[in-house]
């Protein structure tokens, strides 16, 4: 009887996500909270939206139509920074569209498909503050999101300069940004995108400002499972499709470019010309 339970678990973890939808099965999309303008819960509308969400429905659309399904049914899972990675690696999700930086660590439990913005982490302070680079936080309080990149840069930083600066960790951007207003830390890092949405979106928006040289370099990306070659082709090929049609673009521009909720404020961010290079030959495979 365990033996046949155990070949039953097996076989269940070998199906691939394109058998999975075309059986009826349907395709679960990780999303986040708070990353304005990427992944995020409008607070009023209580719906997910953002960037990568558009892009990962079109490519829903696009494993719909490579398997004859039409209308994928969608399952939205809210996921975190520290048990996003968990959540696709497991099985549970089978694409994360948030601000996920592809890097060589993550590629050991996950796969990427081809970077749909690329930032560096920053700093978020108050609009009176003093600190200008990381080297201004020397004695003082800095915070990041637990289970992020820039938090991990910071804190390399911190030990290799002998800075001396107190690292925070902050269950989600929302909480660390509020750190930063109440004078509980001096300074957020995360990407500046991040920053700069997170920014727009609060109560008193002119009240915080982004400084700082970049302290990383981040290609985000859709996360995906590691060993379903398949669907990834699937993912790789639409978002390869959406950026050589320049189909990509408007959706951008809907997100950085346009007004966005809550607040209906712009976060007037152009493609960076980091990203337009990137795109002129688009490829998953990033040098970090």
């Amino acid at each position: 009887m365990a033996v046949a339970a155990t070949c039953w678990v097996s076989a269940a973890q070998a199906q691939g996500v394109l058998e999975r939808v075309k059986a009826g099965g349907k395709l679960v999309i990780a999303h986040r909270e708070s990353s304005v303008p990427f992944s995020y819960i409008d607070p009023v509308s209580r719906q997910p939206m953002g960037y990568a969400l558009d892009l990962c429905l079109k490519v829903a659309e696009a494993v719909g139509k490579k398997v004859g399904v039409k209308n994928v049914p969608v399952d939205l899972m809210l996921v975190t920074p520290a048990n996003r990675i968990a959540m696709v690696e497991q099985g549970k999700a089978d694409m994360e569209c948030g601000s996920t930086t592809n890097n060589a660590e993550r590629r050991e439990k996950v796969a990427f498909t081809i970077p749909h913005f690329i930032t560096g982490a920053r700093l978020l302070v108050r609009a009176d503050s003093k600190v200008d680079r990381i080297e201004d936080l020397m004695g003082k309080k800095l915070v990041s999101t637990k289970g992020t990149t820039p938090l991990k840069a910071a804190d390399q930083a911190n030990r290799e300069r002998l800075m001396g600066i107190t690292i925070l960790e902050a269950p989600d951007h929302a909480r660390a940004v509020e750190m930063v207003e109440k004078g509980e830390a001096e300074a957020f890092v995360m990407d500046d995108v991040l920053l700069y949405g997170l920014a727009a979106n609060r109560p008193n928006p002119a009240a915080l400002k982004v400084v700082g040289k970049f302290l990383t370099t981040e290609p985000l990306a859709i996360m995906l499972p590691k060993n379903d070659p398949a669907f990834k082709k699937v993912v790789d090929d639409e978002m390869r499709r959406l950026i050589v049609s320049h189909e990509i673009l408007p959706i951008y521009d809907k997100w950085f470019a346009k007004p966005i909720p809550p607040k209906n404020t712009p976060l007037n961010l152009p493609v960076s010309y980091l990203l337009r290079d990137f795109w002129k030959y688009p490829t998953d495979q990033v040098p970090f």
